[in-house]
């Protein structure tokens, strides 16, 4: 469950004169650091060994064990529609109903969003390669999503395992009206038209480790990628999407049982029928 004394303990108060992204982004700028064990243009970098030692400590993807696990098919659902028109006809779908899914569209979404694509052996590194880029191709993200409308599935929330290709059952519940009460702009319509709603959250210590400040910006821009490819694969498959930043960060982080610190929500994708299906 989230541990709400660990964020209220570094809460900054409002009011500050300086921005916190205007902060954030000049102190997480690549230069001379005067103040690291290593004196030089990008200050002290961690040598090969130390980044294989840390990484052998972490997840490659959280386990979970002791959660039911759903195995998920190897066919993935034929992409008809040819890349350039995914991309030019991709629009946000704000107006969705919900539709049956396979469990065969349900791993086709999650494959091309995050899968696995071939492992890293060669390199000496311990962590398979997904299907977007990854600064260091360390992997911080976690893939969550609810839904009420997959075939064979009961109702509830779920994660998503690359690695293992599986989905491990955290809890059976429709809990849709409880995802719309956590909109910045409470809505309901919008979870209640998803076929599927996919929460895309970031395990920090994966890459801060390495890369300090700095890495928080890589985990923001790995899940832009994640997100896009659900928007493309999602259009292929004659889905609509529709991305929402607009959430209230530790009702959802509460929702997902994450501390909402070092484990929390950064981006949502809704997926169901659009409304219109766009032309090109």
């Amino acid at each position: 469950m989230t541990d709400k004394s660990v964020w209220q303990e570094i809460l900054l108060p409002p009011g500050n004169d300086d921005g916190a992204w205007e902060v954030f982004h000049e102190n997480s700028k690549l230069g001379k650091c005067e103040h690291s064990l290593k004196i030089g243009r990008y200050g002290h970098a961690l040598a090969n060994q130390e980044i294989r030692a840390e990484v052998s400590t972490f997840h490659e993807s959280l386990p979970f064990e002791g959660y039911p696990c759903v195995a998920l098919p190897t066919s993935l659902t034929p992409l008809n529609l040819p890349l350039a028109e995914a991309i030019t006809t991709r629009v946000s779908s704000p107006n969705m109903t919900p539709c049956p899914l396979t469990l065969e569209n349900v791993a086709t979404l999650l494959h091309y969003a995050y899968g696995v694509t071939r492992d890293n052996k060669e390199t000496g590194f311990p962590r398979s390669l997904r299907t977007v880029p990854s600064g260091g191709a360390l992997y911080p993200l976690e893939i969550f999503f609810h839904s009420a409308h997959i075939k064979g599935l009961q109702a509830g929330l779920y994660h998503y395992d690359p690695a293992r290709r599986n989905l491990q059952v955290l809890r059976h519940a429709d809990e849709t009206a409880r995802i719309g009460e956590a909109m910045a702009q409470p809505n309901v319509n919008v979870p209640r038209g998803a076929a599927l709603i996919v929460f895309i959250t970031a395990v920090f210590e994966r890459t801060i480790f390495k890369y300090g400040d700095r890495g928080y910006r890589f985990v923001l821009l790995e899940a832009g990628h994640v997100a896009q490819n659900l928007n493309l694969v999602s259009n292929a498959l004659g889905l609509g999407s529709l991305n929402i930043g607009g959430f209230f960060d530790r009702e959802i982080d509460e929702f997902l049982g994450l501390d909402g610190v070092t484990h929390s929500t950064i981006y949502m994708v809704a997926i169901g029928k659009p409304a219109a299906r766009p032309s090109a």
